[in-house]
């Protein structure tokens, strides 16, 4: 028996030994170590082709751009997108052999009908070549090189219609994108390229200082100061620097100004900032930039559809003051214009609800299947006609789609229905009728702002993107914000165009804000969902800075215990306040941390304003007689 075991275990040892010489000798450490320069998973067999190209431009620069053709097209008509915001992963939704799945969801209908999708990096960003400049002005003044975004826009699609370049194509070009993406194909309208058949700017960056990201009537936007840093402090992806605690609402009050803020962070290094910093009012620096002006100087007869969100939190002004520019040149035959209940760039998205409020059906989703795929097909393919109105606009009090062959329907001139004044009345009444000579007085106190959102506020807890339907009643009661309200509706009022709030005020101080905000009070009871009893939702509000009153280009202090005159156009509505609502405005003086606070004593520049310049004041709105404070609504009757 031993002598059995014995011989298993050395027939075993030599086995083990000859299977030991049959088996590879371990791989050594390289000095390379284990990351190969070029790893590819095996994703099976595509139905698309995607190409990286380094595009020359008429100055030897070279742009990264994408390339995603489905496998076998031809005669495909092409959708191009020029981004800050990185080509590489807006073309890659994810690893997949699906073009349907690797896009983003909005091109989704493009694959569908086989278009061939391109996103490049625009100049000194990400993959591409050369200097990025902040929404680079036109060549000019403010822009003395060779090139802007209008060439590289004319240079990129002259590359892509080469058949030797791009054979799959029909030699059509559309271009579409949102914010930044929404500004250049703007810019490419200009002087547009043959092969440009037809373009779909969404909520683009249009005039920065009048309400499109970074002021807002001259009142700058602290939520968007942290951009900064992450796209101009770096060439790829960037962080923006941390604010300290949760609560944003303390940590920039406790910093002071925006100067102080930009000092803090590091941001007063760069370039953009030095120069926006240094530039408070309208003046040429913003002036010069000014799309809407450069579009009605140079119109175009590309077929352009502008879409704008209703709740657009970061680029309301740009898409409606650019089409009603354009309508006014006599290009209404070309243009057309989209508004949604959405939020910044929610066009991309899903668009079934904002917050607590329900759509009619996926309302994203039916802007890119019912007008931008029939937009797209009529220009690009000769297909029939997309038959969009003047303007399509929700209605949010009846949510649902209208459709309107020429809007506004009601505004100061030229118009079915003229502007109908609201009045402030005493006691907090709100009225279509006028009445006695009054006021209302409060203290707006620099050290006690009015938050744009119930505290604690921080810009990253997931409320930025809807903080504009929030209900009103956290700031309803408060001593530093006026509200005056109609008794209960008996009957519907409709309002479809854009309101102007038209104030008189005395302050103690030498210059002051004004917050007003246009509010549906939904009834009180509400069986069905309870906690939408007595909702405050603003449909409209806007900020203005009283230093420019007179003269955006030109600030000037205001006269301590004089009347004066606030008058500002507010977002666009297209609204039913029905029988059982009431009709609110709200008007205040701060609305922070979202916009930096005035001081309230006159200093030449805001940004740099010093602790000691910060100073309670007192403000008396000013009702009937000579001096009546209302909102002129646009009432449709």
């Amino acid at each position: 028996m031993r002598v059995t075991t014995g011989l298993i275990g050395s027939l075993a040892l030599i086995a083990s030994l000859a299977a030991a010489q049959d088996r590879p000798a371990p791989a050594p450490l390289t000095s390379t170590g284990d990351v190969p320069a070029k790893f590819t998973p095996p994703l099976g067999v595509s139905d698309y082709d995607k190409r990286v190209v380094m595009m020359p431009m008429r100055d030897g620069t070279k742009l990264y751009t994408v390339i995603v053709v489905p496998k076998g097209v031809k005669n495909a008509p092409i959708i191009l997108t020029r981004t800050p915001y990185n080509a590489k992963s807006r073309a890659n939704r994810s690893d997949s052999a699906s073009m349907l799945n690797t896009l983003p969801l909005a091109d989704e209908p493009f694959v569908r009908g086989g278009y061939i999708r391109v996103y490049q990096d625009v100049r000194g960003k990400f993959g591409s070549e050369g200097d990025y400049v902040v929404t680079r002005p036109v060549i000019g003044p403010l822009n003395p090189t060779t090139v802007d975004h209008v060439t590289d826009g004319y240079d990129t699609i002259d590359w892509l219609v080469n058949k030797a370049n791009l054979p799959e194509s029909n030699g059509r070009v559309g271009m579409i994108g949102s914010s930044y993406e929404g500004f250049t194909v703007v810019m490419a309208l200009l002087k547009p390229h043959p092969a440009l058949k037809a373009a779909v700017p969404e909520s683009p960056m249009i005039d920065g200082w009048m309400g499109d990201d970074w002021f807002h009537y001259g009142a700058f936007r602290l939520a968007n100061i942290a951009w900064l840093g992450s796209q101009t402090g770096y060439k790829g992806e960037g962080k923006a620097p941390p604010t300290g605690g949760w609560d944003d609402y303390d940590n920039f009050r406790e910093i002071g100004s925006a100067g102080d803020w930009a000092k803090k962070s590091g941001y007063d290094q760069l370039p953009f900032w030095q120069r926006m910093s240094g530039h408070p009012a309208y003046d040429e620096f913003w002036q010069g930039q000014d799309l809407v002006k450069l579009l009605k100087a140079s119109p175009s007869d590309v077929p352009t559809l502008w879409e704008q969100g209703l709740w657009d939190q970061e680029d309301m002004w740009g898409a409606i003051q650019a089409w009603e520019g354009l309508k006014a040149s006599g290009k209404l035959a070309n243009n057309s214009l989209v508004m949604g209940p959405w939020r910044h760039s929610q066009v991309n998205r899903e668009g079934r609800s904002l917050g607590p409020f329900q759509w009619n059906g996926d309302t994203a989703a039916q802007f890119r299947e019912t007008m931008v795929l029939p937009f797209f097909e009529q220009h690009l393919r000769d297909g029939p006609p997309a038959n969009l109105p003047a303007a399509a606009i929700y209605n949010t009090g009846e949510n649902r789609w209208d459709r309107f062959a020429a809007w506004p329907v009601a505004c100061e001139k030229g118009c079915p229905s003229p502007l109908r004044p609201i009045y402030l009345q005493a006691a907090g009444g709100l009225s279509f009728q006028g009445s006695g000579a009054g006021g209302d007085s409060y203290v707006s106190d620099p050290a006690k702002p009015v938050p744009h959102l119930p505290r604690p506020v921080n810009f990253d807890d997931g409320r930025w993107g809807d903080w504009l339907v929030q209900d009103q009643r956290f700031a309803d009661g408060r001593p530093d914000v006026m509200t005056y309200r109609t008794p209960v509706l008996t009957k519907a009022v409709r309002v479809s165009g854009a309101p102007i709030a038209d104030l008189w005020a005395r302050t103690t101080g030498s210059d002051g804000d004004f917050v007003v905000k246009l509010i549906d009070v939904h009834p009180a009871e509400n069986a069905t969902d309870p906690k939408m009893g007595g909702y405050q939702l603003a449909v409209s509000l806007d900020i203005f800075r009283g230093r420019y009153r007179k003269d955006v280009a030109n600030p000037s202090a205001i006269p301590a215990g004089k009347p004066q005159q606030y008058r500002f156009r507010l977002p666009a509505v297209n609204h039913v306040f029905k029988p059982g609502h009431r009709i609110m405005v709200q008007v205040q003086s701060t609305l922070f941390p979202l916009y930096d606070r005035n001081p309230q004593t006159y200093v030449p520049n805001i940004f740099f304003a010093k602790p000691g310049d910060y100073k309670a004041q007192t403000v008396t709105l000013l009702r009937g007689g000579a001096t009546p404070s209302a909102v002129l609504l646009p009432v449709v009757e």
